[in-house]
């Protein structure tokens, strides 16, 4: 006999949990179903964000990045340490146990929320009467029924076509973070967010770092202005980032990987490294789900189809993150699962695609909302622009890190803010102020006349908020 329930969550990542406490919060009697394991085969609920993305990269950067300062900055502060060491291993200890803590949080909300968790993966069985009627598949075997389903079973790394991920030589981000030791050198295929991070993190280490990207241009979704400040930070640092080359065959050997490729050039060349990094997007997770047995419609990508509102073309049944259209982004995701979960008891959820904030962790990290500069000028937007370094910010020179800058784009006529983009420390902090100026429709001039506390980082985005009208207050 089935269990019955008003919300059936298919998915315990981010969008996943969130809906599934939001609904709890609202009144409805929920059950949510995951399948990670952790080393013990117990349960790991948070999806990849928690496992093996967005919480393990930032302990495993926040790791490398005391390194590289023990090394080489703390002798600016006039403090010595003698030689510095780093025990990979404990590295990685300590980020399996953030993730461990982050699983345990999870599991702990859904008590707390007297939310019914169920261990294994959940498919669709049938539409039964009032809703559907859904199996978990794992150590116990269960069957539910769910007034209405939310989907929320995340994405799978893409692999290059015949190079399958074996995370020995040839790894996912899975495996990036499992490595055991400092390899000298490592090659990664694709320079986005992945690509950056894990580069920053095993360069720190000590590899000789070589990202390779197929596009012509390095971050062509940042602002140009931006993404050439980042790279020469990068390119200062040691990261070697070659732009515009195709990837040819790839083969493991007894010593690792080797990679052909063409550059930008033309010219033929090879790599041979310890390991390969796989870093060229997400696909969506619908493998599984048994989507034809309900007639759920997907997309030529294997996305589930929603509108708007993340309804899919079955009465009762949503889908939210990265399983359905848009960002492929743990806030987005979030976000999405609140909405559903309050659409779902007659509210009015919002999720507003314009105001997500995009960030990558690498240092100097890189963060923005909105449109950049070449999108207005594509779309014939009349703007105004305005720029301001951390080099003249009094609390980054005392940081002792003054790379990047601020830079606000505006209305010409109205100075409503379009979009704001940050490369320099803290800018994944920073951008937070640019997005609720957004949501409530701010000026440049608004950001410009709040009292900002000295000395602050913050008081480079009042100084670029103040360049946009070519004024300047000069901390």
């Amino acid at each position: 006999m089935s269990q019955a329930f008003d919300v059936v969550v298919i998915g315990a990542g981010p969008g996943g949990y969130i809906a599934a406490i939001r609904a709890a919060q609202l009144g409805f009697k929920v059950a949510c179903i995951d399948e990670w394991k952790n080393a013990a085969g117990g349960p790991a609920p948070g999806g990849t964000c928690t496992n093996v993305g967005c919480i393990p990269s930032k302990a495993l950067l926040q790791s490398s990045e005391h390194f590289e300062h023990a090394n080489h900055h703390f002798a600016d502060h006039g403090i010595s340490t003698g030689k510095v060491t780093m025990d990979v291993a404990k590295m990685v200890g300590r980020k399996d146990t953030v993730v461990k803590q982050n699983n345990d949080g999870i599991l702990y909300l859904f008590k707390k929320n007297k939310i019914t968790f169920f261990h294994g993966r959940g498919s669709f069985v049938k539409a039964a009467e009032g809703g559907y009627e859904v199996q978990v598949t794992g150590a116990k075997e269960d069957v539910l029924t769910g007034k209405q389903i939310v989907i929320a079973t995340g994405s799978n790394a893409r692999a290059l076509p015949g190079t399958p991920f074996d995370e020995v030589n040839v790894l996912s981000n899975d495996g990036a973070l499992k490595m055991g030791a400092v390899p000298k050198k490592l090659v990664l295929i694709g320079s986005g967010v992945i690509g950056l991070e894990m580069g920053s993190v095993w360069r720190r280490l000590g590899a000789d770092v070589t990202i390779l990207e197929g596009l012509p241009t390095f971050l062509g979704a940042v602002d140009e202005q931006i993404a050439k400040e980042a790279k020469k930070a990068f390119d200062k640092q040691g990261l070697k980032i070659e732009l515009g080359v195709t990837v040819g065959e790839i083969k493991t050997t007894k010593k690792g990987v080797s990679v052909a490729y063409t550059n930008a050039k033309g010219e033929a060349l090879a790599l041979d490294a310890d390991k390969l990094i796989v870093s060229i997007g997400r696909v969506p997770n619908t493998i599984g789900l048994n989507a034809e047995a309900v007639g759920l419609a997907l997309d030529e990508r294997g996305a589930i189809m929603v509108d708007a509102e993340c309804k899919t073309n079955l009465p009762g049944a949503w889908a939210v993150g990265d399983v359905v259209r848009g960002p492929m982004l743990a806030h987005k995701a979030e976000e999405e699962g609140v909405a559903v979960a309050e659409r779902m008891a007659g509210q009015h959820g919002h999720v507003n695609f314009n105001t997500i904030p995009w960030v990558i962790y690498t240092s100097p990290e890189i963060a923005w909302v909105g449109r950049t500069e070449q999108q207005l000028k594509a779309d014939g937007v009349a703007y105004k622009a305005g720029t301001f370094p951390f080099l003249a910010n009094g609390r980054a020179r005392a940081l002792g890190d003054t790379t990047g800058m601020v830079k606000f784009l505006a209305d010409a006529t109205t100075d409503e803010i379009l979009g704001v983009h940050i490369v320099g420390p803290m800018a994944s902090e920073l951008i937070s102020e640019a997005v609720v100026a957004m949501e409530f429709k701010a000026s440049a001039e608004d950001i410009a006349r709040i009292c900002h506390a000295h000395p602050s980082l913050s008081e480079a985005t009042k100084e670029a908020a103040l360049a946009v009208d070519k004024r300047t207050l000069n901390f």
